[in-house]
Order: structure tokens, then sequence, then C-alpha cells
């Protein structure tokens, strides 16, 4: 079992941010597009090395749920209809920690590929 766990998980009233405290003091907001692109879900991780897959499109995408998922991780749903990722306490603590790295990353891939933030005019 991980030695952080949560204290207090809770969810905006916008629904767009994501609050975890921690056991040791320390407290993150996450906002909901970070969460969703940077899912741990194999929809976007892949399956394997090489197969991380960019989302575009998820600038104002909004948290519908948290779910529990035993004792180490929540599983969360979003109103564009994902809700496969489970997010380990650990994962969670990284994203609070390295969420500004992570998603400067994530945008820099969006500019390679073309691709923006916003919901594109075209379906995909």
């Amino acid at each position: 079992m991980s030695e952080i766990w949560p204290t207090e998980i809770r969810v905006s009233k916008d629904r767009q941010r994501l609050t975890v405290a921690f056991n040791d003091g320390a407290a993150y907001e996450l906002s909901a597009e970070m969460l969703r692109v940077l899912s741990p879900s194999a929809e976007v991780k892949g399956h394997g090395p090489g197969q991380e897959v960019t989302v575009p499109g998820k600038r104002n995408v909004a948290i519908l749920s948290v779910q529990p998922t035993g004792n180490y991780a929540i599983r969360i749903g979003f109103d564009d209809g994902h809700d496969t990722g489970i997010f380990t306490w650990n994962y969670l603590r990284e994203l609070g920690e390295r969420g500004g790295e992570l998603f400067g990353e994530y945008e820099a891939k969006l500019a390679e590929k073309g691709m923006s933030r916003d919901v594109s005019e075209r379906p995909r």
C-alpha cells in the first residue's frame, strides 16, 4: 500500500477542478482538462511504449463523477464519456507535483501535430 493517501478529494462547483489533499499536508488543484488528457487509461497511454495518444479538444471538459477504486485509486468520469482511467494516489501526487511540466509536454505534442486544446470544427 502507498505511504501517501488522500485526506480530501473534492470537485469544484463548476466541475473544472479536482482538489486533492494528502496525509503529509500537500494539496493540489488539478484541472479537469489535465486529468482528461493525461489519463492513465489505455485509450490515452496505449498498451505499450510508443502507443500514446495525444487527445485534442478537451479545454472545456468537466468532471462528472469520482468513484473510489479499492484503497489505492479513483476512477474519474468526464462529460465527454471517458471514464476508464484509474488514478492511483501516486499518480495524482505526480500530477500535483509535475502537472505543469507534463501539461507543457502535452501542449508541445499538440502543436507538433497541428492540433488544438479547443474542440475541432470538423468531426474526427
